[in-house]
């Protein structure tokens, strides 16, 4: 019995023992992980490099309004074969301009004004009648009979007037020029203009450079007019004094808004007088200047005579003052008392007369584009 229970436990030892020999052995005990190197924070974007700021455009638009006169009595003559006869022209140029100097708008007129004498050095001319200017009188002007390229002279100065839009005052005074003949010695020659334009048109750019030199500020203008009023009554016959033919031509240009209020207004007069001496010959210089109202400035003579101590060229600013802002119903509606002013913002200011000045605003908001 112990035998057994001696052999029973060899047996089992043999049978662990085999177990043992026949068992895998454990795996190697594996590594502990190591935490991974903690990756670095990601770098922010890098921020563009703040941009300049944006240098502002040029102002677009109409930033300034000016007018030119240009007078001339050159074309008067003396009594002779033929009566004496006076004559007036006045250029006139209106143009809007922008920031960088450039026409944006530009009217062009020519008040041509003829005061016919008799032999006696009497005016034959009707004095109260209506004066029309060259782009007034349209067909009636009569140019087209004359013209090789059968134009219009209103037809002329609007394709020149098309050409400077655009251009620069001094581009303009650069235009190329031809010599036709002696009353045409500045034709353009270039090529936009060769089949629309064989006027002369050193008068009309000297005009344009004159309303450039006189410009004044304006704001939110988008369109321009140009109007005018002219008058031969002041013209005396002959007797104690001389004959002296006297033309007045007054001119409004004016600047609107879109709604058709004005933004600016500028008025002037062309006061031109002819002299003639006792036997009926041009007396006066006829290639001297004749400068208008506004341009005779303090010499113009009106503050030694005014009520109120203004001159004419500070009235005519007061006025244009209050009419800036209105509309031109309201402008023609101003009260009146003998053709003054009757207002209280003018009671200090303007001593004139202004019916004149007022129909002049008036054709010129007509014309207006």
């Amino acid at each position: 019995m112990l035998k057994k229970s001696v052999v029973l436990l060899s047996l089992l030892l043999v049978f662990a023992m085999l177990f043992t020999a026949c068992s895998p052995a454990a795996p190697a005990e594996e590594p502990v992980e190591e935490p991974a190197a903690e990756e670095p924070a990601e770098e922010p974007a890098e921020e563009p490099a703040e941009e300049p700021a944006e240098e502002p455009a040029a102002e677009e638009g109409a930033v300034g309004v000016g007018m030119g006169l240009v007078t001339s009595i050159a074309k008067s003559s003396d009594a002779g074969d033929n009566p004496a006869r006076a004559q007036v022209d006045t250029v006139i140029a209106t143009a809007l301009f922008d920031a960088e100097g450039r026409v944006v708008d530009v009217i062009i007129d020519n008040a041509q004004t003829r005061v016919q004498y008799d032999e006696e050095m009497k005016v034959a001319s009707d004095k109260s009648e209506e004066i029309k200017t060259k782009v007034e009188k349209g067909d009636e002007y009569g140019m087209l009979k004359a013209s090789g390229i059968e134009k219009e002279w209103y037809e002329q100065i609007a394709a020149l007037e098309e050409w400077m839009v655009g251009k620069t005052v001094e581009e303009i005074k650069a235009m190329p020029v031809k010599v036709v003949d002696d009353a045409h010695q500045n034709v353009p020659d270039v090529p936009e203009l060769t089949s629309s334009v064989t006027i002369t048109v050193e008068g009309y750019i000297e005009a344009i450079e004159k309303a450039y030199d006189n410009m004044i500020p304006v704001t939110g203008a988008t369109q321009l007019g140009l109007g005018t009023k002219v008058s031969i009554a002041k013209s005396s016959d002959a007797g104690d004094d001389p004959a002296r033919a006297q033309v007045d031509t007054t001119v409004a240009a004016l600047a609107l808004d879109d709604e058709g209020v004005v933004a600016e207004v500028v008025i002037d007069v062309a006061q031109t007088r002819v002299q003639y001496d006792e036997e009926g010959k041009v007396a006066s210089d006829k290639a001297a200047p004749v400068p208008s109202k506004l341009e005779r400035g303090d010499d113009y003579g009106m503050k030694k005579v005014s009520g109120i101590e203004k001159e004419w060229y500070e009235q005519i600013e007061a006025l244009e003052d209050w009419m800036v802002g209105k509309s031109v119903e309201e402008i023609t509606a101003m009260p009146l008392a003998e053709d003054v002013p009757d207002v209280p913002e003018l009671t200090s200011s303007v001593t004139i007369g202004v019916d004149a000045y007022l129909a002049a605003v008036a054709e010129a908001y007509d014309r207006a584009r």
